[in-house]
Parts: structure tokens; C-alpha cells; sequence
């Protein structure tokens, strides 16, 4: 049992010879001709992806581009200690990066959309969940590459590890002069490269590729520190930057929930808010009545509960939204959007109020019919089990009748309630008691 499982998780058995896998890599890392063309439309692709927001235009610019090569040639090398292979991989490497940076520079200097999108902010800081895609996306790479069986995997590893992106959002930080961008996106291309070389550098170890033999062991050593060096190196900000994603993140559930539950003023709607987790810092604009200088301090009191005694609450009121705005047309949806709320406060409310008046008027009605009736609960409520997907609304009429009623007379109430109230959705349940509910 022992050996066949063993054999099923094996890889000896569909691994391909080496001489066949080097050749492969070798070709693969070498850029000219066909393979500069694909690089430079490919990058031209996911660019113009990038500019209109399409994620399925980057996805398709991925699919096609060969980075991948130059970055498996360099780590196969330091492996197996070949030297020329790692001096070609690595030029063609630098080639790539000149290539895909000069196309997607070029690219947004001409372009007319300027923004920055969702696709290109999400490629400006990378974290230490973006060294674990490229180290587990590097893994199957190799392993891929080192099997008969090679299917689709490479692609699937071009877009999980997302190589080409971070170059075109570098290039649209060159081209738009925000070197913030530029940075964040060239230090996601260097951890997909490094973690992608990491994981190969292992698993050549691991399925014990030859390994050509130094002439000076000390030369040996040295390129062990350095590729020991460029790894810790690479990794030591994105531990910092990924600790400081998911601090934020914390900080964003708990200043949403705190508003959700206490900023809460009667006739008065949140117009806006602004929640900075870097400046520990809660921007409310509240529009409506004026909110006094007690209510904001007991407001103020209450972050502790929710983890939050060292943020700075400032409340903003009356208009000072409109303030920001710079047309008529963001001034008229902000009106717009209170006038909606306001209307919808008010119905909630004359629905409350109607449902207490029609509650009044069954309650002496049923009074008249039993005077023994000492109270009633009459109320909408929402009816839940396993089987329903969404709650279903019956109306609760709960009675306390000094009076015990046959099954006939509870019916005939029933059916009453029904014709009355013009809902066939009742839950009639008649205690028999002197005492209150």
C-alpha cells in the first residue's frame, strides 16, 4: 500500500531526461527573432489592457508572452552550477525587462486614458502573498517542464505569477512620471523572477539534475551567498509590506463596523466617508440636523470598543461634502442621493407608524367580539427555516384571553384576521391566561 502510494505521487516515472529538459529551457531563454516580436505585442496587449481596465485582455497578453524563459534558463543554471547557460538566460532576461519597459513606456506616453485603474493599482504593492504565487507557481513550472506530460501548466504558470503586468504598469510609471508606481511594479517583477527561480533552484536540487563541478570550490560558495542574498533581500519588504496589507485591512472591518453601528444620528444621512488606516484617521460628512459638540464626544467614547482608541474621528457637517465637489452634476447626485434616503427613512417610518394605528384598530375590534381579550401583539414578522432561501413574512397576532375558545371559535377568529387584515400569511396563537405576556 505503502510503495503504491508512493508510486502515485512519484515523478521518476513521467520525468523526461535532462539532456531533453536543458535543451528546452535553453531555448526558451534565448530572445531574438520570433520570440522579441510575441515579447513586444504581448506587451502592447496587456498595456492597452491595463489603460481600459480589462482583465481578460491582460489574461490573454499573459498567455502569450515568453518571460518565463530567460527566468527558469537563470535558476537551472545556478542549480546545476552551468555557467554559460546562466550568462545567456540572464542577458536575455536583462533584454526582456529593456524590451517590455521600452514598449509599455511608449505605449502610455501616446495613450489618451491617463488613470490609473483597478489592474494597474493592484500591481503597485506587492506584499508576501505575491512571493508565495511566484514560489508555488515556480514550483509547478519546473516540475511541468521536467515532465512528458507538459500540457498547459507553463501558461497557467505565466498568469498566476502574472510576470508581464508588473513591467507595463512600470512603463506606465515611467511615462506618466509617478515613480511610486514604477517601483512598486518593478519590485513585484523582481519577486516573480527571484521566488519563480527559487522554487526551480529547488526542485532541480530535489530531482537531482548533473551538476557540473566548480574549479575553485570558493567560487562555488560565492554564488550561493549571492543567490541566498538576492532571496532574503527580495523577501524582507514584502513580509513588512504584506503585515502592514492585512494590519490595514483590520483596521477597515473594524472603523466600518464601528460606523455601521454608532454613527448613527436621528434625520441625519452619512454623506461620505473616509477611512485612512496608514493616519489612524475616520472622515464622516453627515448632512442633515446639527449634531452637537456632547453627541460627537460620546461618539468619540465608543471607538475603544471597536479597538480603535488611538484613531482621530472628525465629523464633518451640513454640507462640507459638497465643499470637495468640483461640478453642479456631483452637487445635484449628492442631493439626489439624501433625497432618497430621506424618502426612504420616511416611509420605514409611516409604515411603523400605520402598522401601530391598524394594530389599535383589530385590537377593539376583537375586543368587541371577546371582552374577555386582555392583550394583542400584532406584528409583521420574518419566518425562518432549513428550507426556505430566503425568509418568508407572515403576521404574528398574539392574543391573552381570559377565555377558553374552541377549536371552532379559534378557526372562525382566524379566518376573521384574514378577510380583515387581507393577508392569508397569519400565525394566530391564543394564550389562555389572566397574566401578561
Amino acid at each position: 500500500m505503502n510503495l503504491k502510494l508512493l508510486e502515485t505521487f512519484g515523478l521518476r516515472k513521467e520525468r523526461d531526461t535532462f539532456t531533453v529538459v536543458r535543451s528546452n529551457i535553453e531555448d526558451d531563454s534565448v530572445f531574438n527573432g520570433t520570440n522579441i516580436w510575441v515579447l513586444f505585442f504581448a506587451i502592447l496587449i496587456a498595456s492597452l489592457g491595463l489603460n481600459i481596465n480589462s482583465t481578460a485582455v491582460v489574461i490573454g497578453a499573459m498567455l502569450i508572452s515568453p518571460l518565463m524563459g530567460p527566468i527558469l534558463g537563470v535558476a537551472v543554471g545556478l542549480a546545476i552550477n552551468d555557467l554559460p547557460l546562466i550568462r545567456k538566460a540572464s542577458v536575455n532576461f536583462a533584454l526582456a525587462a529593456f524590451i517590455g519597459l521600452t514598449a509599455s513606456t511608449i505605449y502610455f506616453l501616446l495613450s489618451p486614458i491617463q488613470d490609473a485603474h483597478s489592474e494597474i493599482l493592484l500591481r503597485t504593492q506587492p506584499t508576501v502573498f505575491d512571493v508565495l504565487i511566484s514560489l508555488f507557481g515556480g514550483f509547478a513550472g519546473i516540475i511541468a517542464i521536467s515532465s512528458k506530460r507538459k500540457g498547459n501548466v507553463i501558461a497557467g504558470v505565466a498568469i498566476s505569477t502574472a510576470l508581464m503586468p508588473p513591467l507595463c504598469v512600470a512603463g506606465y510609471g515611467l511615462a506618466t512620471w509617478q515613480l511610486s508606481y514604477f517601483y512598486g511594479a518593478m519590485y513585484l517583477y523582481l519577486i516573480n523572477s527571484v521566488f519563480i527561480s527559487a522554487a526551480t533552484f529547488i526542485t532541480a536540487y530535489f530531482l537531482k539534475f548533473p551538476v557540473k563541478e566548480y574549479d575553485d570550490p570558493k567560487s562555488e560558495r560565492s554564488v550561493k551567498r549571492i543567490v541566498w542574498l538576492i532571496i532574503i533581500l527580495t523577501l524582507i519588504p514584502s513580509i513588512y509590506l504584506g503585515h502592514d496589507l492585512v494590519t490595514q485591512n483590520r483596521f477597515n472591518k473594524r472603523a466600518n463596523k464601528f460606523i455601521e453601528s454608532e454613527a448613527l444620528f436621528p434625520n441625519d444621512y452619512l454623506l461620505n466617508k473616509k477611512i485612512d488606516a496608514k493616519n489612524k484617521q475616520i472622515i464622516l460628512t453627515l448632512g442633515g440636523k446639527e449634531i452637537t459638540e456632547t453627541e460627537i464626544t460620546e461618539l468619540q467614547d465608543k471607538l475603544k470598543y471597536y479597538d480603535l482608541e488611538d484613531v482621530s474621528l472628525e465629523i464633518e457637517q451640513g454640507f462640507a461634502f459638497l465643499k470637495e465637489t468640483k461640478t453642479e452634476e456631483q452637487i445635484g447626485l449628492v442631493l439626489q442621493k439624501n433625497e432618497i434616503a430621506r424618502k426612504a427613512l420616511q416611509e420605514r417610518m409611516d409604515s411603523v407608524e400605520n402598522q401601530y394605528f391598524i394594530s389599535r384598530q383589530i385590537y377593539k375590534e376583537i375586543k368587541v367580539q371577546y371582552p374577555e381579550l386582555n392583550e394583542a401583539i400584532i406584528h409583521p414578522v420574518a419566518i425562518n427555516n432549513d428550507t426556505l432561501q430566503a425568509y418568508n413574512t407572515k403576521l404574528l397576532v398574539l392574543l391573552n384571553i381570559n377565555k377558553k375558545l374552541s377549536k371552532k371559535e379559534k378557526k372562525k377568529l382566524g379566518d376573521w384576521l384574514k378577510v380583515r387584515m387581507n393577508n392569508n400569511g397569519i400565525r394566530l396563537f391564543i394564550i389562555n391566561s389572566k397574566d401578561n405576556f
